[in-house]
C-alpha cells in the first residue's frame, strides 16, 4: 500500500514513516499542504494521514477540499484535540477516521488496516482467491495444508493481485505501488519481487500470471 504523511512535526513523521515502512507500505512525507498537493497531482494513495494544524494550513480545509473535488481516498485526522465536538466536525467532514495525539504506533497501525479494509468491503483482514488464502494481519500465505510466511513486500505485492484477480497491473502500477518517491528502485525490482511470489504460490490454486507487454494478473492454476 502507499501511504501520504501530512505532518510538520519532524520527529514525529519520522518516527511514523519508518514504523510504516517495517510493514511494507510505500509512504511519502509532505510537511506542507503545498507539498501534499504536488504529491497528490502526480500519485495515487491507499491512504492519507492528515495532521490538522500545519504551517501553510489548515488540515480540515484539505479534506473537505478533497471530498469536493471528490476524490474518495480514505483519510485518517491525527490531531491533538479530544473534544467530542471536534472528533465530530472531522468525521462530518469527510474523515474516515481520527487518532488522538500522542498515539500509539500500534493503534495506529489497526486504525489503518480497519479503513482499508472498510474500504475495500471486506469483513476481515483476509481474502481468498482460488483456494488461496492471503491473511495480511498475519503475513501469511494459506493453501491445503500449507502456511507461508511473507515478507513485508510480498505481502503488499499480494495485496494488490488479492484485490483484483484476474486484473492486469502494469510494472509502473505495482512500482507506485510498492515505492515512495525517496525509494530507489527500478522496474527490475518488481520483476524480483513477482519471481519470488510464483515460489511462494507454487502448488496453490492461484499465480501469477506475465501479460507480454502490458504487465502481470493472477489467475487460476
Amino acid at each position: 500500500m502507499r501511504f501520504l504523511l501530512i505532518e510538520d512535526n519532524a520527529k514525529l513523521a519520522r518516527a511514523v514513516v519508518e514504523r510504516l515502512q517495517l510493514d511494507g507500505h510505500a509512504v511519502d512525507h509532505a510537511d506542507r499542504l503545498e507539498v501534499a498537493e504536488n504529491f497528490i497531482s502526480v500519485a495515487d494513495y491507499d491512504l492519507i494521514l492528515l495532521d490538522i494544524m500545519l504551517p501553510d494550513g489548515d488540515g480540515r480545509t484539505f479534506l473537505q477540499q478533497q471530498r469536493q473535488r471528490e476524490k474518495r481516498t480514505p483519510v485518517i485526522v491525527t490531531t491533538a484535540r479530544s473534544a467530542v465536538s471536534d472528533r465530530i466536525s472531522l468525521l462530518d467532514l469527510g474523515a474516515d477516521d481520527y487518532i488522538t495525539k500522542p498515539f500509539d504506533f500500534a493503534e495506529l497501525e489497526a486504525r489503518c488496516r480497519a479503513v482499508l479494509r472498510r474500504q475495500g468491503g471486506a469483513a476481515d483482514n483476509r481474502t481468498s482467491f482460488a483456494g488461496t488464502i492471503l491473511d495480511s494481519t498475519t503475513a501469511e500465505l494459506k493453501f491445503g495444508d500449507h502456511s507461508i510466511d511473507l515478507r513485508n513486500r510480498e505481502l503488499r505485492l499480494l495485496e494488490v493481485f488479492f484485490g483484483a484477480p484476474g486484473q492486469v497491473f502494469s510494472k509502473s502500477h505495482l512500482m507506485d505501488r510498492l515505492f515512495s518517491f525517496s525509494d530507489e528502485a527500478s522496474e527490475n525490482a518488481i520483476e524480483v519481487y513477482v519471481a519470488r511470489l510464483r515460489k511462494r504460490l507454487e502448488g496453490s490454486g492461484a499465480r501469477i500470471e506475465t501479460v507480454r507487454g502490458l504487465g502481470y494478473r493472477m489467475v487460476a492454476a
